[in-house]
């Protein structure tokens, strides 16, 4: 019978308490971003828009819906 060798934190590994600093350092710098180059970032979504599509908004499960593929909530009457 082989055994699997037991897995170890790689020699790299940082603290939890690093790892939470350094998401936060992304997340900022990321808000900052978008903040200073909001315009440019929604002219090119803009661009790559076909006219007369209107925002997409998915369900919780990932599948889009519209009008058309909505279920109607019927009553218990």
């Amino acid at each position: 019978m082989t055994r699997k060798p037991k897995a170890r934190p790689p020699d790299h590994a940082v603290s939890d308490e690093a790892t939470a600093y350094i998401a936060n350092v992304l997340m900022e710098l990321a808000l900052q971003f978008e903040t200073a180059h909001f315009a440019q970032i929604r002219r090119y979504y803009q661009s790559i828009t076909p006219p007369g599509a209107g925002p997409r908004q998915r369900d919780p499960s990932g599948k889009p819906h519209g009008r058309a593929g909505r279920k109607r909530k019927t009553s218990d009457f």
